[in-house]
């Protein structure tokens, strides 16, 4: 498989499993914690033109872009082999990554001149492990893409 479709499945499945899990804490706490929810708000506060629809859509559109950026920084550490991917080392990737999302959800907040009404630090907090999932997810997806390209190989050497 190419890096591009490496990225593409890795961010996909890493962001998916993200905002389920951003969900569930949603759902159990009582409070929004949704990603794109949020993107789409901060969007909406900053461009009051577009409506409800349009910015909920650029809200999901940023949130599985951001998560591309992610899955492209990590599959060019995975295909190094710094770190190799595994659950164990994508755990600790993911803590790292939570704690960089902190830093710029923080940012974000405190720059924008309308930031939400929410219990900031609880959503801090859950955006260390949420990352967590996103990096054991990615990795699953491009460890995945992997074996079927390399079953793929080993098939038509097989045929040969």
């Amino acid at each position: 498989m190419n890096k591009a479709e490496e990225i593409a499945i890795s961010g996909i499945a890493g962001t998916t499993f993200m905002t389920l899990f951003s969900h569930l804490v949603s759902a159990a706490d009582g409070e929004n914690f949704s990603e794109p929810e949020r993107l789409g708000q901060l969007a909406h506060r900053l461009i009051p033109k577009i409506d409800k629809k349009q910015s909920q859509a650029l809200g999901w559109l940023g949130h599985y872009g951001v998560g591309l950026l992610f899955a492209m920084v990590y599959v060019e550490l995975w295909r190094r082999r710094r770190p190799k991917s595994s659950i164990k080392n994508n755990l600790v990737v993911g803590g790292i990554s939570g704690l960089i999302a902190v830093a710029i959800w923080k940012t974000t907040f405190s720059l924008h001149p309308l930031p939400p009404r929410l219990s900031f630090n609880k959503y801090y907090v859950q955006l260390v492990p949420a990352h967590v999932v996103f990096a054991v997810f990615a990795g699953i997806g491009f460890q995945l893409l992997n074996m079927i390209k390399k079953e793929t190989e080993d098939g038509r050497k097989q045929d040969q």
